[in-house]
């Protein structure tokens, strides 16, 4: 990890497109401004570590058993034809 010292005012780059500009200190909080590419995903750390924990959610979790499409069209147009047929008397 690099550890730079930065004052109120002054930036750090990264990677010539990311910058990194420390606005203002208020007592232990420090107040970070980020400019970057729109490309570039930009998160607080417990957003980040949430974002991953549902992606990796979804990956694993069972998929939910869904009726065939084919079949349930198939019961339709028998439960159509049925319905649409001459009635004796």
């Amino acid at each position: 990890m690099l550890i730079l010292s930065r004052k109120s005012g002054e930036s750090i780059i990264i990677d010539g497109r990311i910058k990194l500009t420390v606005i203002r200190i208020e007592g232990e909080t420090v107040k970070v401004g980020i400019e970057a590419p729109a490309e570039v995903p930009v998160h607080r750390q417990e957003v980040y570590e949430e974002i991953q924990r549902s992606n990796q959610l979804a990956i694993t979790r069972q998929r939910v058993s869904l009726p065939k499409f084919a079949a349930a069209s198939r019961r339709k147009s028998v439960a159509k034809s049925a319905s649409a047929a001459p009635q004796k008397s």
